[in-house]
């Protein structure tokens, strides 16, 4: 039997809190392994559980979920942050993309999606919904800084690549990136995989991130 995903829920609201633990230690691949009220308590929880992800949410009493991700990604990098937040919450998520975490979930998401959210950050890859990501870059994307580019990073991609990674940054996904190119969803799969590692982006979200704030996108 492969090993369960570790969990740490945040949050400030007890019954949230709860509501999450019954959904997660129904699968027999999650174990919550902690909760936290706020994000100092998220911080040493963190260094003393070793959760595997952490579910933040964002506005908490004292430290908020945002420096709560950037010191516990400072502390332990392996460690998957999901952010937890509402449309109106969406330039707080955003920060809190900035300080490493693996992507953002809206608090009404559908239990199915939590699950699948929290696997899919576990294996390495990102959580946003095309849906979020466009939402996201509507209310954000005219005060996204567009400067002239990382150079260095930008010529190493090829012109598919570099179309690859404008299709992420307008928050396609990979099916419809390959309908875009007419190419098969399996080798668009390796250009992102290729993307990633020659901007450096720890996942799709922040090579969206990457995009705009290198002026590759608006």
């Amino acid at each position: 039997m492969t090993s369960r995903i570790r969990i740490l829920t945040v949050d400030d609201q007890p019954l949230i809190r709860m509501g999450f633990r019954m959904v997660l230690e129904s699968e027999p691949d999650l174990e919550v392994v902690g909760e936290a009220a706020d994000g100092e308590d998220a911080v040493a929880k963190a260094s003393s559980l070793q959760p595997d992800v952490v579910l933040m949410d964002v506005r908490m009493p004292g430290v908020d979920g945002i420096a709560a991700t950037r010191r516990i990604l400072d502390l332990h990098p392996r460690i998957r942050v999901l952010i937890l937040t509402t449309f109106d919450l969406d330039e707080y998520a955003f920060a809190a993309l900035r300080a490493g975490a693996s992507g953002f979930l809206l608090k009404d998401a559908h239990a199915h999606e939590l699950l699948a959210a929290i696997r899919a950050v576990h294996q390495g890859d990102a959580v946003t919904s095309p849906r979020v990501t466009r939402r996201m870059l509507e209310l954000l994307g005219d005060r996204l800084p567009c400067g002239d580019g990382d150079a260095l990073s930008a010529a190493a991609l090829t012109d598919r690549e570099h179309d690859v990674l404008l299709a992420i940054a307008e928050g396609l996904s990979n099916g419809e990136i390959a309908q875009r190119l007419s190419v098969a969803e399996s080798t668009v799969k390796t250009h992102v995989g290729r993307v990633l590692a020659k901007i450096g982006a720890r996942d799709r979200v922040h090579a969206v991130i990457f995009a705009y704030e290198n002026g590759l996108a608006r």
